[in-house]
């Protein structure tokens, strides 16, 4: 059930991370939306809240598992570009390179969790 639940957060987030992007490229007032601020941070507590209580759960320490230390990483790099993307981007072209650096690290994170297997560590 957490793991399912994980997931759908996951792609939610995603989503919202992309539907943001695209609203930022065209400038729209929507943004400015109290949702559109207080959503993705809800979210992504609940996303990240439930990935540490499945570690808990299934006794995984990143140290010992190092797909999930490395998982936790890609993780941290997505936050920092994605903030990146929308808040200090200073132009169009960069805005885009932050995504797709963005969904590169998402990228990463999804053959991490399918895979188990460690890239860099």
């Amino acid at each position: 059930m957490f793991k399912h639940l994980h997931m759908t957060l996951a792609v939610i987030s995603i989503a919202l991370f992309s539907l943001r992007f695209v609203w930022t490229l065209v400038n729209s007032p929507s943004l400015q939306k109290k949702w559109v601020k207080v959503t993705p941070h809800i979210i992504d507590t609940f996303l990240l809240g439930i990935g540490v209580y499945m570690a808990f759960l299934y006794h995984m320490n990143p140290v010992v598992h190092l797909w999930l230390g490395e998982k936790l990483l890609a993780v941290v790099a997505y936050i920092f570009t994605g903030y990146y993307t929308l808040k200090l981007a200073r132009n169009r072209t960069m805005q885009i390179i932050g995504y797709l650096g963005a969904m590169g690290w998402v990228m990463l994170i999804v053959r991490l969790a399918m895979t188990r297997e460690p890239m860099i560590f």
